[in-house]
């Protein structure tokens, strides 16, 4: 289809084409017509189809002709519905849809709209941006106003309909679906119900072409009742995925089932006719939902939102499980969470000593790339296993903790400032954890090079010092950005352990190791059964930490095999790094370098924590359907609250709103059910 002339006029378009009886089937005219429709006041373009009735006649005679004998059926039962079972599947065929159309029948109604709309977003929405009783006279003029009363036309929508049915049933009575929804096992399947609805209303238009279906229709009262009934399955479906998780192979086969049957409810409803006046408005909704379904069918932004956010859901509902772990409430937990982190800031000053080590080790990049990982690694699955904490691990964990509570239905009109008073908690948690962290660091890490030195009679960290202090200076390094880098590592690490639990979960691994046999067999009913909790307590930690400690080890070898200046900045092994340089210059450092050191390390945590906390917020608002705008009100009774109480922000002060904001959190925190 060319590109038409912007400046071509309504009328010379209808006087190019229609000042006779045009006997073609080119769909450039219509084209043509539509691009300079556009432009023009709508109401002249009626007058002047009024005051011409044989150019009327003849454009009428020409649309009538092209849409002859094109089914429509495609239209309703392929657009703007998912054609894959998978969503990468599905999201390189809509891309490629994007670039290179593809080639579809000439003679379908799909095909027409295809070559007739350049840009079908914008024409539907020129059309829809009409007033109502102009758009009515114009489908009164190409005398299509009472279209959905035509026989073909029903038996086309009923025949659609029945594709979409028998499509739905088959996808629905796979095994791994029917498990997301055991309460139907025991009920009457309302997808084979419907689609024997379907065949009898078929064969009753078959017998009576006039057949038209009104409101207290028996038929179609069973049909709207089936189809709710099929959207409801889908409803439970998605409910039991966080007690049974969910692959993204049945999330896509849900979403595929839901969209068809919506669009059969969607279709049924236009063939009920009550009154002279539904015939028009049913008629002319059917033209704008095949305008709609194909303006829509190689969406990528909706496909992505669609497929993604329950993903991310359970996602983030696992991740909050443990988060609620990390939020203190008494002075108690305050100095657990304390210790906990004191304990990890061990570990970390021992790992940025044997990182130091490692880089001393003669090797290629590759080499260094798996030393530094398995070190990271290594260290923190011990600090995991061992009960210890790692300060910037908590924000992805906290973020989906704090969305649960805002999201679940009834807190919209609680006190704010009970959900202010659970921020402080909140923070002050992440305070202690941090200068635990850096406490320990820095001492553990002085400690064991000066053990060093004494033990080789050799200051290992000389040759080292100058790099490790440059990279704390943020105008002479790139110390922010690698800071922001290893917080999107925090990020991915936390959604690592919400995917690994949601598939524990979905592929029932703990039942599995406790009922395997040979498990059981070899080591006994109790070890097995050990095992299972144990899998499903740690495993998704272990593996997040893991991969964790791989993604820092990893970038810098990475990064100089690329040519690229990319490292990882974490406030820990800051700490840890601050000290061992110090230690390399003997302590003889100007002034500058001592206290921009000290104060890089600060900033670290600051940027570790801003972008692994707001990904994950940003995440978890997502798979909950809210966004920022929807609680702007919280952030600012949460801003009030610090200025009115800053000292409850870094200690833990007691408060009467301990016990309402404690509440407010595990109300909300969902309890593993026996099945789970």
């Amino acid at each position: 289809m060319k590109f038409f002339n912007s400046s071509t006029n309504f009328e010379s378009v209808l006087k190019k084409y229609f000042s006779f009886k045009n006997e073609t089937l080119s769909l450039e005219p219509f084209a043509e017509f539509l691009e300079s429709i556009k432009k023009t006041d709508f109401t002249e373009i009626l007058n002047f189809f009024k005051s011409n009735p044989n150019y009327t006649e003849n454009f009428k005679y020409y649309i009538h002709h092209i849409f002859e004998g094109r089914p429509f059926n495609l239209s309703l039962t392929e657009a703007n519905i998912l054609s894959e079972n998978a969503f990468f599947p599905e999201l390189k065929k809509r891309i490629l849809n994007k670039i290179l159309p593809p080639v579809e029948n000439e003679k379908t109604v799909w095909y027409l709209v295809d070559n007739v709309s350049l840009r079908p977003k914008t024409d539907l929405k020129y059309l829809h941006n009409l007033p109502e009783n102009e758009i009515n006279e114009l489908i009164k003029i190409l005398g299509v106003a009472d279209f959905i009363t035509n026989a073909k036309v029903k038996k086309e929508m009923i025949f659609a309909m029945s594709i979409l049915s028998w499509r739905a049933t088959g996808m629905a009575m796979e095994v791994e679906v029917v498990r997301m929804a055991p309460q139907y096992r025991n009920f009457d399947n309302p997808f084979l119900a419907l689609q024997n609805e379907l065949e009898g209303l078929a064969e009753d238009l078959e017998k009576n072409s006039d057949l038209q279906l009104h409101s207290k229709d028996s038929r179609y009262k069973q049909i709207k009742i089936y189809t709710e009934q099929c959207l409801e399955f889908v409803t439970i479906a998605f409910k039991n995925s966080s007690k049974y998780g969910i692959s993204g192979k049945i999330n896509q086969s849900l979403l595929k089932i839901r969209q068809q049957m919506q669009r059969v409810y969607e279709i049924v409803n236009l063939l009920v006719i009550d009154t002279e006046e539904d015939i028009l408005v049913k008629s002319k909704q059917l033209i704008f939902n095949v305008l709609s379904y194909k303006s829509h069918k190689n969406n990528i932004s909706e496909l992505i939102n669609d497929s993604t956010r329950l993903i991310s859901h359970l996602i983030t509902n696992h991740t909050a499980e443990t988060g609620a772990h990390y939020i203190t409430s008494s002075k108690k937990e305050y100095m657990t969470m304390f210790y906990k982190a004191s304990g990890g800031g061990i570990i970390v000053g021992a790992l940025c000593v044997l990182k130091m080590l490692y880089g001393y080790i003669p090797g290629s990049d590759f080499s260094h790339a798996f030393l530094y990982s398995m070190n990271y690694a290594m260290g923190f699955v011990m600090i995991y296993l061992m009960g210890f904490t790692l300060a910037t691990k908590q924000p992805a964990m906290t973020a989906a903790t704090m969305t649960k509570v805002l999201s679940e239905e009834g807190n919209s009109k609680s006190d704010r400032t009970e959900f202010a008073h659970l921020v402080s908690k909140l923070f002050r948690s992440q305070f202690i954890a941090f200068v635990g962290n850096v406490l320990l660091s820095f001492p553990i890490a002085l400690a064991i090079i000066y053990g060093l030195d004494v033990f080789f009679s050799q200051n290992l960290a000389v040759d080292r010092s100058d790099k490790l202090l440059k990279d704390l200076d943020p105008f002479q390094s790139k110390a922010i950005l690698h800071a922001s880098i290893a917080g999107f590592y925090l990020f991915i690490s936390g959604i690592i352990s919400g995917n690994i639990g949601n598939n524990s979960v979905f592929f029932q691994i703990p039942e599995r190791i406790a009922k395997n046999i040979s498990i059981r067999r070899f080591f006994g009913a109790k070890f097995a059964k050990r095992l299972s909790k144990y899998y499903a307590k740690n495993w998704p930690g272990i593996v997040s930490n893991f991969w964790f400690g791989v993604f820092l080890g990893a970038t810098a070898p990475v990064g100089l095999f690329f040519g690229l200046d990319l490292d990882i900045r974490h406030i820990t092994f800051a700490a840890g790094n601050f000290a061992i340089g110090l230690y390399g210059k003997d302590f003889s450092v100007d002034s500058y370098t001592f206290w921009i050191s000290f104060i890089t390390v600060f900033l670290i945590g600051f940027f570790n924590f801003l972008v692994s906390f707001s990904l994950s917020m940003f995440l978890a608002f997502r798979s909950r359907k809210l966004n920022f705008g929807q609680v702007s009100e919280i952030y600012k009774e949460i801003f009030r609250y610090f200025f009115k109480h800053p000292l409850k922000f870094f200690l833990p002060i007691s408060s009467g709103l301990d016990k309402r904001a404690d509440d407010l959190m595990s109300n909300t925190m969902s309890t593993k059910s026996e099945d789970h």
